[in-house]
């Protein structure tokens, strides 16, 4: 019976999860793990040696030099056949995203919603949220909420944030392709698309009601697909795919 896969650390997740020809409609895609991407990022960003990256990513150099490889060869056949990277899964385990404030604990058997959050609507841009709202739930009510800040984890830590904080859901406005991948990985549950009272978008969510667009996209000026992307939290277990 062969081994199971040990997990690799992550320290910076891709802000940027998808990258395609800008002059040809590519029609495959190539998918790429962050712990690949990590690997990749590390040894020809950093200008690590692989004894450096094996130590950072705690797995065995040979390991290392496997991923690489792998990592290469993808790149290549992006580049040269014209096709779309997409950065996604892995067997990975993440460092923890500070929170710079006090948030209280969930209690057992609850739902924590998060709403982005603005005077009492939702905010409609994922990646420049100021604020969430987290709502407590249990038995389809509403236990507690609190706002909390984002602390100006822009768009390569949201998602890494809403995972400390301990979020099972997300409701929000527009979000990028990066983003939505991000909280999949961390294994939060996306509503997107919604609009007005983020108190009554709970409760509509609660009741199974609330209409939302799971294909919603950020569309405002200066967002790329993906960057509205995050940085991933996981203290023990794989989030692989």
């Amino acid at each position: 019976m062969p081994r199971p896969m040990k997990c690799r650390m992550i320290e910076r997740l891709p802000v940027y999860r998808s990258f395609s020809p800008d002059d040809i409609n590519a029609a495959k895609s190539v998918l790429m793990t962050v712990d690949e991407f990590e690997a990749f990022r590390l040894l020809d960003d950093e200008g690590l040696t692989q004894e450096a990256c094996a130590e950072r990513m705690q797995i065995a150099r040979t390991t290392v030099t496997a991923i690489y490889d792998s990592a290469r060869k993808k790149i290549a056949d992006v580049i040269v056949h014209g096709k779309r990277l997409v950065i996604t899964g892995g067997n990975c385990v993440f460092k923890p995203v500070e929170l710079g404030q006090i948030i209280k604990e969930k209690g057992s058997g609850m739902m924590r919603i998060a709403v982005t959050y603005e005077n009492g609507e939702i905010f409609q841009h994922f990646g420049r949220t100021e604020q969430f709202k987290l709502y407590d739930t249990e038995d389809g009510k509403i236990v507690s909420s609190e706002i909390v800040d984002t602390n100006g984890s822009g768009h390569g830590a949201l998602a890494g944030f809403l995972k400390a904080a301990d979020a099972d859901a997300l409701i929000c406005g527009g979000i990028g392709m990066g983003a939505q991948i991000a909280l999949s990985d961390a294994g939060i549950e996306l509503y997107a698309g919604v609009t007005g009272s983020a108190d009554e978008a709970v409760k509509a969510l609660l009741k199974g009601t609330l209409e939302f667009d799971p294909d919603a996209h950020c569309d405002h000026h200066g967002h790329h697909d993906g960057d509205c992307g995050h940085d991933n939290c996981e203290k023990h277990d794989c989030l692989g795919n």
